[in-house]
């Protein structure tokens, strides 16, 4: 495989910038004086950025990943995480190897 110079420097840059900014939210997270709707909306960016992520596949891919993705979200408005999981593990397995299509 052979690596050209400005593919190499645009991939470090990103790591660097990546990084950076990863560290700088860790160092200066804690300095921050949030009202409580601020609060409330930092809050809410780790599971409205897992939504944005998820949601494409549970609706991109077959019926099988959609039903069990329906079935899961059931099972943790009910389950801890860990059971939440295991539903949604057992429903993909299930109806990819039993249920034909």
């Amino acid at each position: 495989m052979i690596v050209d110079l400005p593919t190499l420097v645009t991939i470090v840059a990103m790591a660097v910038v990546t990084y950076a900014t990863r560290i700088s939210g860790l160092a200066l997270g804690d300095r921050l004086k949030l009202g409580p709707r601020a609060k409330a909306a930092v809050d809410a960016i780790p599971p409205a950025v897992l939504v944005a992520v998820i949601a494409p596949s549970l609706l991109a891919t077959g019926w099988r990943e959609t039903s069990a993705s329906a079935i899961t979200i059931a099972a943790a408005t009910r389950l801890p995480l860990i059971g939440t999981v295991a539903v949604g593990v057992a429903t993909i397995v299930l109806l990819r190897h039993v249920v034909p299509g």
